[in-house]
């Protein structure tokens, strides 16, 4: 999966340090994602990554019309356990979906 992204390098007027930082970009949800967030990343199509990357030439409105919600059905959604929540839980079973009655 790749998510519409921007990045920035700067130098930092009062240290001289250059700065890196970046963005995810995001955009209303899918019929998936509205009953989670307000919001989703902006999920692109991979036939899109040449553009979005500046690898092929695209208008300024192509790359707008990539700024949409990623089509519901070729998403899916389980439930996965509260643990996620805690930035000291690091491992791959976090995503592990949950046991449901």
């Amino acid at each position: 999966m790749g998510l519409a992204g921007l990045w920035e390098r700067c130098k930092d007027p009062a240290s001289g340090e250059t700065v890196r930082s970046f963005t995810i970009v995001t955009t209303a949800p899918n019929a998936l994602c509205s009953p989670i967030h307000n919001r989703m990343p902006v999920i692109l199509d991979p036939a899109d990554f040449p553009s979005w990357l500046g690898e092929a030439p695209a208008a300024s409105e192509q790359l707008q019309a990539m700024l949409r919600p990623f089509p519901a059905e070729r998403m899916e959604a389980h439930t996965i356990g509260p643990e996620i929540g805690n930035v000291r839980n690091d491992n791959a079973a976090l995503i592990d979906r949950l046991k449901t009655a």
